[in-house]
């Protein structure tokens, strides 16, 4: 392994690392603000309406904010920072967040107005349930706001990590879990004084966690050397070039967005609690995805960009490589681990207040079908900015619309037996489609990479993790019957359960030789001596 490899893969589990820890505050908050959404108003009609209007908002934010904005951006921003100069990098971030403030204010503006409309696209079947497309609409209007808010906070990120700095970014969106579950609870409290639905406050309570996210990062903002101008040059070429990667990429890294739609359509016409029970186990998967999947694409990004512009063709192979080694070595346990424990980690987290036991059941089953495909995710994380690097947004765009014919082609067939269960399967299985799509075209593409490499590295962790699931399948019997059935004693049984299973999957990957296993071990080794 060659010195700059190992420069390369350090630097990116450094900062896939630091990323992962800001991810994990994150996804706790996250979980927490799911659990007091259980607890208030179980699933079903409330929370049904608040996940179709925060849905609309948030899939144009993944589309033109943190998805390909972000992509689009940390790519022609490192290019400036690599070639231009201080004065032209700044002057490209002043002209690209003043365009995106008057372009995503005049697209939030037009959302407020056609919020009805959108709502009966999205959600035609709600329309069956009096007053349930009306507090859709008005709470979609309260979080259309939302999208202009986000789209600034990435673009700050995206400086922040062009620049090295990858802790309060990643952290940002623990303030935004923070705004929404303080302020949401306590208006959610307040409303219903004034004659207005309790789930409202929570809508509310998520713009003000926007705000708060792009607000936080703006001290370190300063710090790197960022001061706001009023700039607006609509025929400066840095702009041009990140719409001209942005645009394309609008659709390339849509594939799931579009996915999420369509799931709606159809989450909605199935019972009434799919939308929630399907939102709930989604959650509970964000978590590995965010700390693993999303932490290594913002790790990779930079890195791969710069060595783009360097023109280091085998260092950026080599690079990439490394970060599907590393997700696919912690993302394929937590897999297995969620699909093991399902149902006890359904129970303990949301069976509380209005959740009950069939909500759990719902849930879980959700959670089984998801995980299938959470390494996929975390692979196309990787991959797609890759080809914005490369300067290549087409495969990108030809991969989301594969993925979403296949979404819609497994829906199709399974919904009938299997209901919502369905789409969780079907977002599984067509992710894992645009992996397998990706990887291929990315090989062509580069005239080869190092697949038996990356393939043997996916088998072992595969067969380390199979090894996992069956001993916690096993330990489950034996914790249930030691422990009891109490809260008490399933918070400590499931606790006993992770960490043995973590620890037994840890010992079997120690014996596999995997480079990126080692690379891991041994940063956590210079971190633990630096302390010292």
């Amino acid at each position: 392994m060659s010195h700059s490899y190992q420069q390369e893969t350090g630097t990116i589990a450094r900062s896939a690392g630091t990323v992962s820890v800001a991810v994990f505050a994150s996804r706790v908050l996250g979980l927490v603000r799911e659990q007091v959404f259980a607890g208030l108003f179980g699933a079903g009609y409330a929370i049904d309406a608040f996940v179709v209007a925060f849905r609309i908002p948030n899939l144009l934010r993944d589309l033109f904010a943190e998805g390909a904005l972000s992509s689009a951006f940390v790519t022609v921003f490192t290019q400036y920072d690599t070639q231009r100069g201080e004065e032209r990098t700044w002057r490209l971030a002043n002209n690209v967040i003043t365009f995106i403030f008057l372009l995503v204010g005049a697209i939030t503006l037009v959302g407020i107005a056609a919020s009805p409309l959108l709502v009966r696209l999205m959600a035609p079947d709600f329309g069956r349930v009096a007053g349930k497309l009306a507090l859709t609409a008005l709470m979609t209007r309260v979080m259309f706001p939302f999208l202009l808010l986000i789209s600034l906070a990435a673009l700050a990120m995206g400086i922040l990590n062009s620049r090295g700095k990858f802790f309060v970014p990643a952290l940002a969106s623990s303030f935004f879990n923070l705004g929404s579950i303080v302020a949401g609870v306590a208006l959610a409290l307040l409303m219903p004084h004034f004659g207005i639905p309790a789930i409202v406050g929570m809508a509310w309570g998520t713009l003000i966690g926007g705000f708060l996210q792009l607000a936080v990062q703006y001290p370190l903002l300063k710090k790197v050397g960022y001061r706001p101008r009023r700039v607006l040059d609509l025929k400066d070429e840095g702009l041009h070039q990140v719409l001209k990667l942005m645009l394309p990429a609008v659709v390339g890294l849509s594939a799931t967005q579009i996915n999420v739609f369509i799931n709606t359509f159809y989450a909605a016409s199935c019972m009434e609690g799919s939308v929630s029970w399907l939102n709930y186990a989604y959650r509970l998967v964000h978590l590995p995805q965010g700390l693993f999947g999303v932490a290594l694409s913002v790790a990779t990004l930079p890195v791969v960009s710069r060595l783009a512009a360097q023109n280091n063709m085998d260092a950026l192979k080599r690079s990439f490589e490394s970060s599907l080694s590393l997700a696919f070595l912690l993302t394929v346990p937590a897999a297995f681990g969620l699909a093991v424990l399902a149902k006890p980690i359904v129970g303990v987290i949301f069976q509380h207040g209005r959740f009950t036991g069939w909500d759990t059941e719902q849930t879980a089953s959700a959670l089984v079908y998801y995980s299938l495909g959470i390494f996929a995710f975390a692979g196309v994380k990787i991959l797609v900015p890759v080809f914005y690097a490369l300067n290549n947004t087409r495969i990108p765009v030809v991969g989301s619309f594969l993925t979403v014919g296949a979404n819609l082609l497994f829906i199709n067939l399974t919904i009938a037996a299997l209901q919502h269960r369905a789409i969780a399967l079907s977002t599984s299985l067509s992710m894992i489609i645009n992996l397998l799509f990706l990887g291929f075209m990315l090989f062509r593409f580069l005239k080869g990479f190092r697949v038996a490499y990356v393939s043997a590295n996916l088998l072992k962790v595969t067969a380390a993790a199979a090894v996992m699931a069956a001993a916690v399948h096993w330990g489950q019997g034996l914790t249930r019957t030691w422990l009891g059935p109490g809260l008490a004693g399933q918070l400590l049984a499931l606790a006993l359960l992770i960490l043995g299973g973590a620890g037994l999957y840890v010992l079997l990957v120690s014996r596999l030789r995997i480079p990126e296993f080692n690379e891991l071990v041994q940063d956590l080794k210079t971190r633990l001596q630096r302390r010292r």
